[in-house]
């Protein structure tokens, strides 16, 4: 009896101290990122990429996250699916990363969210935007630092009918995977709701990484809509409007690209003036209510020092993920007394807090899913930049264009009322 009374109390305090170790600050953050760098999409993520070294650096400068370091891991999403989930598990499981950055791609977020809940591992969705993810399940491991496509689309079709509330046809031209599917479903039901008597002409779908737009594009000139919807990214969107350009269509139909942000310093005079662009969120590297803040000013210095190029939405993203995690864990350990906070207080306090990146403030709600503005105008040549900015600027806020929680989005835009176009929004001109 003696005996075993022994051997229970070393037990406990085996426990016990192993209980105490894991609250004890590690040595270091271990943060896997998945980003493309590879691949037509690495005009995206290879920048998003540049966007992180930069940051950690500089928090890693200033003492880290209450002096402990964060040390990237990166994952190439042009390898495929089913290799980014093997390389997934492989640095939580093998490398003890316990924080994920994952992923661009939608389809990518809805492959590696179940897995992450599975593992535990906090998994900050930090750029994809497929609504149906948070809305469809509960997670507590998985969080989204920036809007979803909803509030995108929302916002997008907002600006369209503000600015040019006449027009009578329109077609779309996008990616053939969730998210171009998604955001078109979410486009379309809340032009239905708003604007009623647009005639949808044509819907095309090509495949994601499509190099050829021609048939396409024929079709759009024989259609002849009065506006062209393409919610695609990276190389397929500058694909599409060179195309689109050297056969004269933005010549007949008004363009919207609601992210087409990222391509403007690519594409250069490709774009001609007046077509409707987003930054999916409020991110500019012109931002008209940041771009003097000392701290951007600087980071858009030491971007074009590092890359050679101004910063696009999928930088801004990433610099919100990594603030965002930076002050789920200061609030972690805000809630705890101070102790280094275990990945599910973080996971946990990264639905409740309020941080701000290069924009305005982001606040994360109880589902996981972060609440951000989002800013729109259209092209505008100047003498300052060889490509075009963006003029005639608004900013719609995110709790006017973002589903509620516990509703699904395709559903509530179809209830959306008029008078959402009757908010005053201020017009912001280029510089």
């Amino acid at each position: 009896m003696k005996i075993a009374k022994k051997a229970t109390v070393l037990l406990s305090a085996l426990m016990l101290s192993g209980l105490t170790f894991a609250q004890q600050k590690p040595a270091e953050i271990k943060v896997g990122i998945t980003t493309f760098l590879s691949g037509p999409a690495s005009v995206f993520g290879v920048p998003a990429k540049a966007a992180a070294e930069l940051m950690i650096d500089d928090i890693n400068a200033k003492g880290g996250i209450a002096g402990v370091k964060i040390s990237p891991v990166f994952i190439d999403e042009g390898l495929g699916g089913d290799k980014l989930l093997s390389e997934y598990r492989r640095v939580v499981q093998d490398q003890g990363v316990r924080t994920m950055f994952s992923a661009i791609s939608s389809g990518n977020c809805n492959i590696v969210a179940p897995v992450a809940e599975d593992l535990k591992v906090l998994n900050v969705m930090w750029d994809c935007g497929t609504e149906k993810l948070l809305e469809e399940k509960k997670f507590r491991y998985v969080v989204r630092t920036q809007a979803n496509a909803t509030t995108e689309m929302v916002a997008t079709v907002v600006y369209l009918l503000k600015t040019n509330p006449n027009f009578k046809t329109i077609a779309v031209v996008n990616q053939d995977y969730a998210w171009g599917r998604d955001s078109w479903e979410i486009f379309r039901n809340t032009l239905m709701a708003l604007k009623p008597d647009v005639k949808v002409v044509g819907e095309f779908f090509p495949k994601f990484g499509a190099a050829d737009f021609s048939t396409e594009v024929s079709r759009l000139s024989a259609l002849k809509p009065d506006v062209i919807l393409s919610t695609s990214w990276g190389g397929d969107l500058d694909t599409f409007v060179r195309q689109s350009a050297q056969r004269g269509l933005f010549k007949q139909s008004k363009f919207v690209l609601p992210l087409a942000e990222s391509s403007l310093e690519r594409l250069g005079t490709t774009l001609p003036d007046g077509v409707i662009v987003g930054a999916r969120g409020d991110h500019y590297f012109l931002h008209p209510e940041t771009k003097d803040d000392a701290s951007h000013k600087q980071f858009v210095q030491k971007f074009k020092a590092k890359t050679d190029t101004y910063p696009i939405y999928s930088v801004y993203h990433m610099v919100q993920a990594i603030t965002g995690l930076k002050a789920g864990y200061e609030q972690a350990m805000k809630t705890n007394g101070g102790k280094w906070p275990s990945t599910e207080e973080v996971a946990d306090a990264m639905h409740t807090i309020e941080f701000k990146g290069y924009g305005r403030p982001v606040k994360m709600r109880a589902d996981g899913q972060g609440l951000e503005d989002q800013l729109l105008g259209v092209t505008k040549k100047t003498a300052k930049y060889p490509f075009p900015v963006m003029d005639q600027m608004m900013i719609i806020p995110a709790d006017t264009a973002t589903t509620p929680v516990g509703q699904k989005s395709p559903e509530w835009v179809k209830t959306i009322k008029t008078d959402l176009l009757d908010q005053k929004l201020k017009t912001y001109s280029a510089n």
